[in-house]
């Protein structure tokens, strides 16, 4: 009597599954594949029930795409194995006659999301001269990312010391002088809010379109200004950070502190360390507003743990070998962010690393991590699916990928994946349409 039972079960699991997966097939056909706005582009589904172990969708599922800024995930989760709960700010060597600091990636450092600073607060409490030992040996920018685009705030440089997040804010402030002796005299006041970095500040002309702008030089923080028709506006520039040096002249000009740059061997003794911030104070806004700078930082301080140095590839190849050799498609993989179009992910990579993540780190903090509907840069389009879904977007020219976990209505748990390469269609229309079958999967499942 009991295999009948068992026998029984296993039919209707099977039933429910096939029936599962003949609506998830229809509703990807309607919504993404038979649509117009596809018909040129690549695309990539997978949708996995982690309950039953099971796939119940895949189309191209095991194809490489260029999965944006999907990268984070990978990034996210070598961060939260092995950065613990506390970021590693700073490491030092005290000796009887100087203060040795190591650099370890932290990417909090007078930082603006961060108004508690223990690492500031050690250095400017140092009793001994202080030095730092310049250890980096990777690129600032990573490999594949789009040269021009050096002036963005999403492609701030990656360094072992970051300061103020490796950029610097500027305001434009509209007002007129108190005793103005000419009309030019009521011209706009331009300010940093942080420490200026070594170099030049000119001025344009007027921007063309009306909107403030600074334009950094390539290769120097020299800056060009150039006046908007707003009354107050702000903008967001990264500066060379030429390894450790600009960190440390801004250091001296905003702590009032001289740390001296130190390339020798360093001296025996034990070495200490000064905690920063709650590890998921970073790994939450990397996920909500992708932050590329803090997922390249946690890439690099993922590595540093690991033994890797503060170096990319090293830590790339490293985690490959180990915790992440389980990829169904071995991937390739060049840098923490997904700005390089070299990355190449499947759809059922990204299952698995969710999957993995929600077994090793818990439901609960993933969902505090990663944005659900209404929040992040899942924005508008998934407000009614608030709380049913958490996931991480992607998007580059040509680009759209959107991966995470859906909680339908009748509380499943499925892991999904969709990755959308070569598209020439509006951006906002593609999203669109891949929220609507997501919105069905969650309503109907």
């Amino acid at each position: 009597m009991l295999i009948f039972r068992i026998l029984g079960f296993l039919c209707v699991l099977v039933f429910f599954s096939c029936s599962s997966s003949r609506f998830i097939n229809s509703s990807a056909k309607k919504n993404i594949l038979q649509q117009e706005l596809f018909d040129n582009a690549h695309t990539g589904i997978s949708i996995f029930d982690p309950s039953t172990n099971n796939y119940l969708y895949n189309h191209q599922a095991n194809k490489y795409f260029v999965p944006a800024s999907n990268i984070k995930l990978i990034s996210c989760y070598a961060g939260m194995k092995y950065l613990g709960n506390q970021l590693l700010g700073l490491q030092y060597i005290k000796t009887d006659t100087a203060i040795f600091l190591i650099p370890t990636g932290d990417p909090s450092f007078l930082h603006k999301d961060f108004p508690v600073q223990p690492v500031a607060d050690f250095i400017k409490q140092a009793d001994k001269p202080l030095y730092m030992v310049d250890t980096w040996n990777d690129n600032p920018l990573g490999m594949g990312w789009s040269w021009d685009d050096y002036s963005e705030d999403y492609m701030v440089e990656r360094s072992p010391f970051p300061i103020y997040g490796n950029f610097i804010r500027w305001f434009q402030v509209k007002g007129k002088k108190e005793m103005p002796t000419s009309p030019s005299d009521t011209i706009d006041t331009f300010i940093y809010s942080d420490p200026e970095a070594t170099g030049e500040v000119r001025f344009g002309k007027p921007s063309a379109n009306g909107v403030f702008q600074v334009q950094r030089d390539r290769e120097a923080n020299n800056f060009t200004i150039f006046e908007g028709r707003e009354k107050n506006a702000e903008t967001e520039i990264p500066f060379v950070t030429h390894g450790i040096t600009t960190a440390l002249q801004m250091i001296e000009d905003s702590l009032h502190v001289v740390i001296h740059p130190y390339a020798g061997k360093l001296p025996k003794g034990s070495i200490q360390n000064v905690y920063s911030q709650p590890a998921d104070s970073m790994f939450t806004p990397m996920m909500h507003r992708s932050d590329n700078f803090f997922a390249e930082q946690t890439l690099l301080m993922a590595g540093n743990a690991l033994g890797t140095g503060l170096q990319t590839n090293a830590a790339v190849q490293q985690l490959l070998k180990n915790e992440l050799s389980g990829f169904p498609d071995l991937p390739r993989w060049v840098d923490g962010s997904g700005l390089s179009r070299y990355n190449l992910f499947s759809p059922r990579d990204f299952v698995w690393i969710l999957n993995k993540m929600r077994n090793e780190f818990g439901w609960d903090r993933l969902t505090n991590i990663m944005a659900t509907g209404g929040n992040g840069t899942l924005g508008a389009l998934y407000k009614a699916d608030s709380t049913r879904i958490y996931a991480k977007t992607g998007s580059l020219t040509g680009v759209n990928a959107l991966s995470g976990f859906l909680v339908t209505k009748k509380n499943k748990i499925l892991i999904f994946s969709v990755l959308i390469n070569n598209h020439r269609q509006p951006a906002a229309a593609i999203r669109k349409q891949v929220a609507q079958f997501i919105h069905e999967i969650i309503d109907h499942y």
